[in-house]
């Protein structure tokens, strides 16, 4: 490799070392204060003030109230299976503990559990944001498979839930929830607005991102989210002003509200009302994963209005929970525009594309890296005649060269003729400047579809390619000084530089330069990513290679200018015959 090339790789390194700083410091800042739990066990030799189901409704800027329980009996659990999932139940919170999936193993090579000491339940009933309303009593039928969770509030208000989970080959991971408010009394009851708990989520895998914990509701077919970046103070980047101080809490009211969720990178809980819901709130709260890394999750509620009651009536809202990974189809099929917690963003139409010719290559290929390759040789051998012509175009313009730097040696006092004098030199001789351009616009909104493809693609978990033990995580193969050593993504990067200094140079010594900089940009956004992308861009960038050695060796193209050729052409031509 020439001088510029080394000089490439050594700005790739201090580059990533910088954007590893900067994302440390500024994308996922640790809160100022630890923030509270939903809920914990209470003490029951504890007093604990009681949870009147009349409780004022929490204004709209007011900030999360603990946590209060009815000490009514000790906490037990009770759990239902189905073929996919086991859901435990919680008889003092009224709501599902947590969701063993016993088809997704974690990096501890135990079964994922969703929600697993999260504090709050799903689905959880509250009349404030954050709050979780106890004092149930739990009785679980395993024959009818069902859990029947009642209350008697202080005014005698009797609530009742039901969980039934659903038994359908397409309904693994979902429960269906019941919720009744009964009048026994002889005068009117209110019920005043209350929530149903999305529970929490959090990162999982140590290397999972951060903006992949967001909280998503959809209203009217369109869908909303945050990530637990949120709530962070903001600050300009490096100068450390404070332009904005954290926020405690999320909360927005909407009408056609259908269902709110919380979401790790790839796995999602979903509460959909099948009753009108008006508003939704989340909160971010701090956690520990299994190697004891502090991280932030984050968990939300979904609100109905209220209601009166009237004397000997009951009044039921029934709920659907989905808990379980974010797979496209199986989240497509259940309906309610519940497939967007995906979040492949403005490409979308690409990444869904991508994901369901990988998954057809896996059904072919039996390996995930594998398919990823195929599909990568698939759509670099489409791309190949454009690819082609712009190799071509861009040889051309290399000739070009010489007289290029005669112009400018000519015209280097008068910047504005000099480009008019470039664009004539193009015309006169049918060059497209821009042609070389081509292939790389195509392939960006390639790459961003397998970006956000690959980044919660759940098949990728645990698949294994080589020295790469998961395709859903970085390859890294050590540390140095407590940095990770990603070699895909690193390899990938010398692919990249090896590649420009084989291509044809076109443009001037500054525009080249600039170039050199896009391996930069490209490790940094692969580098703790999932190592299916850097999988991805490796393999295309080797297949570039190869097809520029293949078109290298050809003799350059001879210029002509455009004039002469059309009369050369003119001149083969048979004469036109007259008309008699």
């Amino acid at each position: 490799m020439d001088r510029k090339a080394w000089i490439a790789i050594t700005l790739s390194i201090i580059g990533l070392i910088g954007w590893q700083w900067f994302a440390s410091h500024y994308l996922t800042p640790p809160p100022k204060a630890p923030a509270p739990t939903a809920a914990s066990s209470p003490d029951p030799s504890a007093p604990q003030p009681e949870v009147a189901v009349s409780a004022t409704p929490v204004p709209a800027n007011a900030t999360p109230s603990p946590t209060r329980f009815q000490p009514v009996m000790t906490p037990r659990a009770e759990s239902l299976a189905t073929k996919g999932a086991e859901f435990v139940f919680n008889n003092d919170s009224g709501g599902i503990e947590q969701v063993v999936l016993e088809m997704h193993l974690g990096v501890d090579q135990h079964y994922v559990s969703l929600n697993r000491d999260r504090g709050m339940p799903i689905g959880a009933l509250g009349f404030q944001p954050g709050e979780v309303t106890g004092g149930f009593e739990m009785v679980a039928d395993k024959e009818k498979n069902e859990v029947r969770f009642t209350r008697t509030g202080t005014d005698g208000l009797e609530i009742t839930k039901r969980f039934i989970p659903a038994t359908g080959e397409n309904q693994l991971y979902m429960v269906n929830m019941e919720l009744t408010f009964r009048n026994p009394g002889t005068t009117d009851l209110t019920v005043p607005d209350f929530f149903v708990g999305t529970g929490g989520a959090a990162p999982i895998h140590q290397s999972d991102m951060p903006m992949y914990t967001r909280f998503d509701w959809s209203a009217n077919g369109k869908m909303t989210s945050i990530d637990v970046n949120w709530f962070s103070a903001s600050s300009i980047p490096l100068v450390g002003i404070q332009t904005r101080g954290e926020r405690p809490l999320y909360q927005e009211s909407k009408p056609g509200l259908q269902w709110a969720a919380v979401a790790s990178q790839y796995f999602t809980t979903i509460v959909t009302a099948k009753d009108p819901a008006t508003s939704v709130w989340a909160r971010r709260f701090e956690t520990k994963k299994d190697n004891n890394t502090k991280v932030l999750g984050m968990q939300g509620g979904l609100g109905l209005d209220g209601f009166v009651v009237p004397p000997g009536a009951s009044v039921t809202r029934t709920f659907e929970i989905y808990a379980g990974p974010k797979e496209l189809q199986r989240l497509r099929r259940i309906g309610g525009n519940q497939d967007a917690v995906l979040n492949f963003g403005m490409f979308g139409f690409i990444s869904e594309f991508l994901l369901w010719g990988m998954n057809s290559l896996h059904g072919l290929l039996g390996s995930y890296a594998a398919a990823i390759i195929v599909l990568t040789l698939i759509i670099k051998s489409g791309l190949w005649p454009i690819q082609n012509k712009a190799t071509n175009e861009m040889r051309k313009m290399a000739s070009l060269g010489p007289k290029m730097t005669e112009l400018k040696e000519k015209l280097k006092d008068d910047p504005q003729k000099m480009n008019e004098e470039t664009m004539k030199l193009y015309r006169d001789y049918g060059v497209n400047p821009f042609s070389g351009c081509l292939p790389m616009l195509i392939q960006i909104p390639i790459f961003f579809g397998f970006y956000s493809m690959l980044g919660t693609a759940i098949e990728l978990r645990n698949s294994s390619f080589f020295w790469i033990h998961d395709l859903s995580q970085p390859d890294t193969v050590g540390h140095l000084m407590g940095f990770p050593i990603n070699l895909l993504p690193i390899l990938m990067s010398f692919t990249m530089v090896w590649q420009m200094v084989i291509t044809p140079k076109t443009g001037d010594a500054s525009q080249q330069r600039i170039m050199y900089f896009m391996p930069i940009i490209f490790l940094a956004f692969a580098y703790n990513y999932a190592s299916g992308l850097a999988l991805y861009w490796t393999t295309q960038n080797i297949f570039s290679i190869v097809q520029l050695y293949l078109t290298r060796n050809r003799p350059l193209p001879v210029l002509e200018k455009r004039s002469v050729v059309a009369k050369r052409e003119a001149g083969k031509k048979p004469p036109k015959k007259k008309r008699p």
